[in-house]
């Protein structure tokens, strides 16, 4: 059977070293350095923490 092109595509990714960023996951980034994996952790919190209300009164100071 002949491979796709997705196949192909998703066999030359895995063929360069990978560099990842990974949002809020800690143990997934832990994991990753200790296979050696380039790994980058981002500290991202939905805005107001995720409360709709206090998001929208924040987004109207911009305007």
């Amino acid at each position: 059977m002949e491979k796709s092109r997705l196949d192909s595509d998703a066999e030359m990714l895995f063929e360069q070293p990978l560099d990842i960023l990974t949002i809020g996951l800690d143990g997934f980034a832990d994991d990753l350095s200790k296979l050696e994996v380039a790994v980058t952790q981002l500290d991202w919190r939905p805005p107001a923490d995720g409360d709709p209300v206090l998001a929208d009164l924040l987004s109207k100071l911009g305007s």
